[in-house]
């Protein structure tokens, strides 16, 4: 049975939903929010892995005195202008390794990044010359 005003009117419930989706936005932009964050923590991941999987390539493929060069150069190159990073790469005992340190970004690629960075690392054996 449906209540009714005193004066013969029902109750409404028109704009039920809109006040409820009103106070649903916040709630619905945070969570958008979060998973863009952690889309972008894990892109970070696979861009430091990636970049030190290009640079010890490059590293193994490039001539014995110039193989910590390339290997940087190669790292180095693989990663795009809106992550801040650094490539560290050592040679020696026949065996290559790099190491890519990158700064998450907060929200949008290329603004602050938070304070802690994400790594990847990679290694292989280095290529000998046939003659």
């Amino acid at each position: 049975m449906r209540r009714r005003w005193p004066w013969g009117r029902r109750w409404r419930d028109s704009g039920q939903v809109t006040v409820e989706f009103l106070g649903m936005t916040p709630l619905i932009i945070l969570t958008l929010v979060l998973v863009w964050q952690f889309v972008l923590v894990g892109y970070t991941f696979t861009l430091a892995g990636n970049a030190a999987d290009e640079a010890v390539r490059a590293g193994t493929a490039a001539a014995p005195g110039e193989r910590g060069g390339a290997c940087q150069q190669a790292g180095l190159d693989k990663l795009p202008g809106a992550w801040d990073g650094t490539v560290t790469c050592t040679t020696g005992g026949g065996y290559v390794r790099a190491t890519v340190q990158l700064q998450v970004p907060v929200l949008f690629p290329g603004s602050i990044g938070f304070p802690f960075t994400v790594e990847g690392h990679a290694g292989a054996v280095e290529e000998e010359k046939g003659d």
